[in-house]
């Protein structure tokens, strides 16, 4: 095994680099750790103008799948734009993810 930051050989059990330290990606990092991110297959675009347009009705939450907290968008509109900010700038950066917790990355599905 290869360290991904350095290029380095690591042993295989090993959880940091010897070169440079870098954590080192194995599967005892629990259940749920994605050494990448999966991709979704809806639009980050699409989920980027929902959000600046009718954020205030969580519709871009309701695009992704996640019904629930769509829902309570709805009622606490947006929680009172706090929320709908928060997702707009995770939109942007490429942390929001979808209802299978897939990243919404692709610009143009």
């Amino acid at each position: 095994m290869y360290c991904q930051k350095c290029g380095k050989e690591v042993a295989a059990d090993a959880s940091f680099c010897p070169g440079c330290g870098a954590l080192m990606r194995t599967a005892a990092m629990g259940p749920g750790y994605q050494s990448e991110k999966t991709v979704s297959p809806f639009s980050r675009l699409a989920a980027l103008l929902l959000c600046f347009f009718l954020g205030w009705l969580g519709v871009h939450r309701f695009y992704v799948g996640k019904v629930g907290t769509g829902v309570a968008m709805v009622f606490t509109l947006g929680g009172l734009g706090i929320w709908t900010l928060i997702d707009f700038i995770m939109i942007i950066v490429g942390g929001f993810t979808d209802a299978n917790g897939k990243y919404v990355l692709d610009w143009q599905s």
